[in-house]
């Protein structure tokens, strides 16, 4: 995979002539969306004073972007990149599954031009370290205006990027986003990932996020010693652990990447090999797809549990933290998944303050009924089968187990 090193070109009047008044501009997210052209993009916004926004995922603030100079910004997805600018109010986040993504943005938030970062490969132009609903965009019909990003590895299935509606605008070695772990995880993170590493039946199909605790759940799935099927939205470097250990049971399914050039290497190397590791939502996120075999266990955490099970991911009271994401359709899938299971994990306090609590500070993400399992440090409550009396009596149990 090319070194990524200089900032790159844009043709700033390429990219002028693609825009027409008052256009909506979709910009390919995740740790490689072009922010080559972020810089003349904005110009343009302030120059015209009509253009509208179209953003997922930004796992990093976009730099470069100047989000006050667009007439409208939106997102499906925020992500912590955008949190901020959902809290100044320049962002408006549209709470949706990022199942439903491919729809919004072929329907309602239709764009008239997307921005993508794209890696140059002898078939062509191809997406690179990320697909998401990016493909559904392309497949529509969208014009497209391409940053040729030589360091983005070729990670991601499907077709080159078409021909006659695709117009490259400059080039750039960027690369992703090198997103490093989080810190090592605490004592609460690594006995709440031997809990769930004990919940996995032989040849399960897991799903993680990347943070402390998804690195507590691989390093307790490596401690297991047995193989695994990798299936997730997000997949971090904890991908390349399991396969160096001979852990990865089938190749691994997801729709972005988020880490390190070791990650991004690895699903470079995949890719080229004919095994490309990235899809669209349509196929990473189907509800059908998801809960058949082999069984499909989701391992998602909270900002909050109220005390019926209900989950809050979206953020606090006073802060956005994140969007709705993924989290409902791995959850409801899993608890679809014969021997499969839908778990949210969690630490029971957080800086001091209780996880569970009586009341969500947001609306609700994920539906009681679509958890079949909740995880602390102090043990699992399996809430399959129980009614509403039970659940609540289980979950306290698991945050205070001195009640």
């Amino acid at each position: 995979m090319t070194e990524p090193s200089s900032p790159g070109t844009i043709d700033a009047a390429a990219l002028a002539a693609l825009v027409r008044p008052g256009a909506r501009i979709a910009i390919a997210d995740g740790c490689g969306t072009p922010r080559a052209a972020f810089a003349a993009l904005s110009a343009l916004a302030r120059d015209r004073g009509d253009l509208r926004l179209l953003l997922g995922w930004m796992p990093a603030f976009p730099e470069g972007l100047d989000l006050a100079a667009f007439a409208d910004v939106r997102t499906v997805m925020p992500g912590w990149g955008l949190r901020h600018g959902v809290a100044d109010g320049h962002v408006r986040s549209v709470p949706a599954r990022l199942s439903a993504t491919p729809a919004l943005v072929t329907g309602p938030l239709r764009p008239d031009l997307l921005l993508v970062g794209a890696a140059p490969d002898p078939r062509g132009l191809v997406l690179g370290s990320e697909v998401s609903w990016v493909r559904a965009v392309i497949e529509a019909g969208v014009p497209i205006a391409a940053v040729v990003d030589e360091a983005l590895p070729r990670a991601a299935a499907g077709s080159p990027l078409p021909d006659d509606h695709t117009h490259v605008i400059g080039h750039a070695r960027l690369g992703p986003n090198e997103v490093p772990a989080a810190g090592e995880p605490s004592d609460e993170h690594r006995a709440i990932g031997r809990h769930v590493a004990r919940l996995l039946p032989d040849g399960a199909r897991l799903q993680w996020a990347p943070g402390q605790l998804g690195q507590a759940v691989v390093g307790a799935v490596l401690e297991r010693g047995r193989p695994v099927h990798v299936d997730s939205g997000l997949l971090g470097d904890g991908v390349v652990d399991l396969d160096d250990a001979g852990l990865l049971a089938s190749d691994a399914v997801a729709t972005y990447l988020v880490g390190t050039r070791r990650l991004y290497d690895w699903a470079d190397a995949r890719g080229r090999a004919g095994h490309p590791v990235l899809h669209g939502v349509e196929h990473t996120h189907d509800p059908v797809r998801l809960a058949a075999d082999p069984p499909l266990v989701a391992v998602n955490t909270a900002v909050e549990v109220d005390l019926d099970g209900q989950i809050n991911v979206e953020g606090t009271a006073r802060a956005v933290v994140g969007g709705v994401g993924g989290h409902p359709d791995y959850a409801a899938a899993a608890t679809r998944s014969r021997r499969g299971l839908s778990v949210v994990a969690l630490a029971s306090t957080h800086r001091g303050v209780p996880t569970l609590v009586e009341h969500l500070s947001r609306p609700v993400t994920t539906a009681s009924h679509d958890v079949d399992v909740m995880v602390t440090e102090h043990g699992v409550a399996d809430l399959r089968g129980r009614d509403r009396p039970e659940r609540r009596a289980a979950l306290r149990e698991v945050w205070d187990p001195a009640t």
